[in-house]
């Protein structure tokens, strides 16, 4: 190792990251510039910093290790993240958004449904899910960068992890959103270039795409008799139709973080950040490049380190990695990889991570000071900016504890986990904020209650995976979940996300009486929906 090269460029790169927090921090003057960047961010900025915080560590390291054990179907992911989670989500949904939370003066996620719905129970609620569930994400964030900095530069996993979690901290608590963006985008494009190299080494190391493609394919006999027989049918095909590994591949990993990512808080209030509707379409074109070298490098990339592994080692990736697939992509890489960009390498890991923790811990302390505890009527001498860095510390020490805690080859499942609460609890009820005038106050609060209940229900009960993991179906009743396959294997976002629907248009319209008293605040809401 280049012990002094490396330490030049970490402390380059440390150095461009502190400069950008600080400006941050000197134009953070006011709450909403904490908390929604005084919503004048350039949508190049907007762009970047939303990809850099939806691409983390988990969707390098750990999908990327799950593709290398699914296979190329893993694909379908990555065109759901450039359909639904950009262009869906900033030309369709950001639009609305944006408008709405500005006529609503909302600076949050949970305080745009509670506004729009006139609910304090909402806002409340959803910022409690927030602030609980969250810091599951946040930890296998940290833990994606930890397992690289094991890999890499053979740190100890506890100094690396405690490392991401103390920069992070400090400068979320220092400069807000605002140099949280900053310090998104520049991370962002540092992530682009070490993905770019990545993804045409990581052909160039098998003998090319037809190469790279024709190996893998005949490699269809090496699957392990295990994964054959839930449904594997090789790196180049999809799963069985139906099987095992079909469900947890296309419920869980691609359609739960695929739709998930609508309901995302942490992305949803990118699109809070802009002046007009003009930024975000601009932004469409950025993030659509920027999600495909991201998800379709690692995508392609893990894969392929089957080929590679077998050509060299004998072994199929998951056998090289002692069966932790998490620690697959950074071995692929490091063995693959010129030594310089190696380093490069660990300043894009490092960059996924911060860019993403940051914004989770952000969002968290938000829940924290604004969504929970100033609308309960909880007040600091200093006011809710000051609660909601308590909060930010707080999320920091939850998200580290849960990093010690939580098993190897978690990061792709856990990440599915949160994304797919979020979209059968939030989703049902900000489409209706958004773009049904008719959605009541009782019908929101219903279906979030919903969603999240059955959603947890059914990670508790049902879905294999998480019940046998957690193991209070078994102290319970006795056996690992309460009913058979298929329904071991089903996301619980299958059937939580469509019962939240049905919940939130029953009760709407069974409560459509009480539109008549909050008509004004509607009209508020919609004030300029006509100029779409």
């Amino acid at each position: 190792m280049n012990l002094p090269l490396l330490i030049v460029m970490i402390i380059v790169y440390m150095a461009i990251m502190s400069w950008l927090a600080y400006l941050g921090n000197k134009q953070t003057k006011t709450a909403e510039d904490y908390l929604v960047a005084g919503r004048r961010i350039h949508p190049l900025v907007m762009a970047l910093s939303y990809g850099a915080t939806f691409i983390s560590t988990s969707a390098i390291i750990g999908f990327g290790g799950a593709s290398a054990l699914y296979g190329f179907g893993m694909l379908w992911l990555a065109f759901l993240n450039i359909l639904v989670g950009i262009f869906v989500a900033f030309a369709v949904f950001g639009v609305r958004l944006r408008k709405m939370s500005s006529a609503l003066g909302a600076t949050t996620f949970p305080t745009l449904l509670g506004e729009r719905y006139q609910s304090k129970f909402i806002t409340v609620f959803s910022g409690l899910m927030i602030f609980l569930f969250m810091p599951a994400y946040t930890s296998i964030v940290l833990i994606g960068g930890g397992r690289f900095l094991q890999e890499t530069l053979k740190v100890d996993f506890n100094i690396g992890l405690m490392l991401l979690a103390i920069i992070v901290g400090l400068y979320v608590i220092t400069g807000g959103l605002k140099a949280v963006m900053y310090t998104d985008a520049f991370c962002a494009l540092v992530m682009m270039a070490g993905m770019v190299f990545l993804l045409f080494n990581s052909y160039s190391a098998v003998g090319g795409v037809m190469d790279g493609h024709e190996g893998l394919s005949a490699m269809r006999d090496l699957v392990p008799q295990a994964l054959a027989e839930q449904g594997h049918r090789g790196w180049t095909a999809m799963p069985e139709f139906g099987s095992p590994l079909w469900w947890t591949l296309v419920s869980t990993l691609i359609m739960g973080v695929g739709i998930g990512v609508l309901a995302q808080p942490q992305l949803a209030m990118r699109a809070m950040t802009v002046t007009d509707d003009r930024a975000l379409y601009r932004a469409v074109l950025i993030g659509g490049v920027f999600m495909f070298f991201m998800t379709g490098t690692a995508f392609m990339a893990g894969p392929l380190s089957n080929l590679y592994f077998y050509e060299t080692q004998g072994k199929i990736s998951v056998d090289v990695a002692g069966g932790n697939i998490d620690l697959i992509m950074p071995i692929f890489i490091n063995q693959i990889m010129p030594e310089w960009f190696l380093y490069l390498f660990t300043l894009t890991l490092l960059s996924a991570a911060i860019s993403t923790i940051s914004s989770l811990i952000h969002v968290q302390g938000a829940a924290f000071g604004e969504d929970i505890l100033k609308t309960l009527g909880v007040k600091s001498a200093k006011g809710s900016l000051n609660l909601s860095k308590i909060g930010v510390l707080v999320g920091v020490v939850a998200a580290v504890i849960l990093a010690y805690i939580l098993p190897g080859s978690v990061i792709a499942q856990a990440t599915a986990f949160w994304f797919g609460i979020c979209a059968s609890g939030f989703l049902p009820a900000l489409i209706g904020a958004l773009y049904w005038r008719n959605a009541t106050r009782a019908g929101a609060a219903a279906s979030i209650v919903t969603g999240f209940a059955v959603s947890i229900f059914g990670f508790l009960f049902l879905h294999q995976k998480e019940a046998a993991a957690i193991g209070l179906c078994e102290a319970l009743f006795g056996k690992e979940t309460l009913l058979p396959y298929p329904w071991t294997h089903v996301d619980p976002l299958f059937y939580a996300f469509p019962l939240a629907a049905v919940v939130f248009v029953a009760v709407s319209w069974m409560t459509r009486s009480s539109i008549a008293p909050v008509r004004e605040q509607i009209q508020r809401s919609f004030a300029d929906a006509g100029k779409m």
